[in-house]
């Protein structure tokens, strides 16, 4: 059967959602997710979980009606992405959990426990866009060093090094600020016996050591942040000097002019 994990906005309206939710299945509110279980025919069709930070996992269905209820989630979206972004997998039921060749093995079909999975694989494909902005941001900015070291400055002006600026500010705050949702969620606190499906899962997709390695690509991205508020002082420097230049010059020429006049 399919697992599929999307990213599809900076984060989802869930108590809007929960109400419209209710129309089409048996929704339950959990702190930051919303459960929908879709029933065919009066039988359990398959379960999804909208998570408060832009993702939804769904479990058992195929992709045309992922399609079709990604679709109806556009209105309770905010800050849609352009593109999705998707992580594929698929599940059996088996005695033991284990995930291997991107399928996941379920113990049982407790609601909580593909919660407790689903956590993971949310927390995953929101990685994978934090990734993918900061790397853009260090390709689209990687000439700015390579200028300082060549030409000994960058070749830009104070207008457009202030709006460099302003977007590495931006995207490095944004990555910041939704950095909470990759630790462990507060759902385990009380269920505590549920956190080592939620463990395995994160274990399986390396997410702690691409939390490492994003951590260190924030740092790339504070570094150019220096480098171009260096080169601004720099550059608003020597305007004052060249400034101060010219005063003193013009005062040199009044004073001449004068020494010359009163000669004549």
């Amino acid at each position: 059967m399919r697992c599929t994990t999307y990213c599809t906005a900076a984060a989802y309206d869930l108590s809007r959602l929960f109400q419209a939710l209710q129309k089409f299945g048996t929704a339950q509110l959990f702190r930051d997710c919303v459960h929908l279980l879709l029933k065919e025919d009066r039988k359990p069709k398959g379960d999804i979980f909208y998570f408060s930070y832009g993702c939804v996992v769904f479990w058992g269905f195929s992709e045309e009606e992922e399609v079709a209820i990604l679709n109806s989630l556009k209105e309770f979206e905010k800050d849609t992405m352009p593109k999705p972004e998707m992580d594929e997998f698929t599940y059996v039921y088996e005695e033991n959990m284990r995930i291997e060749e991107d399928e996941i093995s379920l113990p049982t079909k407790n609601i909580l426990t593909k919660l407790s999975i689903s956590y993971g694989l949310a927390q995953s494909v929101k990685l994978t866009t934090f990734e993918e902005t900061i790397q853009k941001t260090i390709d689209n900015t990687k000439y700015l060093p390579e200028d300082l070291a060549t030409k000994g400055k960058i070749g830009m002006s104070r207008k457009g090094i202030s709006r460099k600026m302003g977007e590495l500010f931006i995207e490095r705050n944004f990555v910041n600020l939704h950095s909470e949702i990759l630790d462990t969620p507060e759902f385990f606190w009380n269920y505590p016996e549920l956190e080592p499906y939620y463990r395995r899962t994160t274990h399986y997709l390396d997410t702690n050591k691409r939390v490492e390695v994003l951590n260190k690509r924030l740092g790339v991205v504070h570094e150019l942040f220096e480098i171009l508020s260096n080169e601004l002082n720099h550059q608003h420097s020597s305007r004052l000097e060249w400034t101060i230049i010219i005063l003193i010059f013009i005062e040199i020429l009044i004073v001449v002019s004068k020494e010359l006049f009163h000669i004549i």
